[in-house]
């Protein structure tokens, strides 16, 4: 496989609000902008002084996974002649101390899907979609799944 490049530029609206000298008190504002896309606004987690009510670097690394995942295995259903009727994870992500660093420890995917074909293949496909998922094959942490394939009525 070829390399393939991506950009993004972040700039920091928070600065709108005033110098950040406070830790306390600086805003932590973000917009997040990929060329020929909407901007996505972004914070801090609550947790860290930021705004509820936008996304965080976390949920976007959540939904980064998830969605790799999800567009692994719908391409895979599809080479394998499973038609996929419905599709939805509730990823859940731990971050915790680890070494002397606060990082995500472990992320574990819970894809539900419907599907027409062969139910046990759909279900195993799910572990080659995690094989072939450039996210999780990017992080350091374990990115686990635990699968539900229902039959399409």
């Amino acid at each position: 496989m070829e390399a393939h490049a991506y950009q993004t530029r972040l700039r920091w609206t928070g600065a709108a609000e005033g110098p950040a000298h406070d830790y306390r008190t600086y805003s932590r504002a973000f917009v997040a902008e990929t060329p020929g896309k909407p901007a996505l606004a972004g914070s801090s987690d609550p947790t860290f002084l930021g705004d509820p009510t936008v996304h965080n670097p976390e949920d976007l690394l959540l939904i980064s996974l998830s969605a790799c995942h999800m567009l692994t295995y719908l391409a895979l259903c599809t080479h394998d002649g499973i038609a996929v009727h419905s599709y939805e994870d509730a990823a859940t992500g731990t971050m915790a101390r680890k070494d002397g660093a606060t990082r995500f420890v472990e992320v574990v995917l819970h894809p539900r899907c419907t599907v027409s074909g062969d139910v046990e293949h759909a279900r195993r496909l799910h572990a080659q979609a995690h094989a072939g998922c450039f996210i999780a094959n990017s992080v350091n942490f374990p990115v686990r799944n635990e699968p539900q394939v229902l039959a399409a009525t």
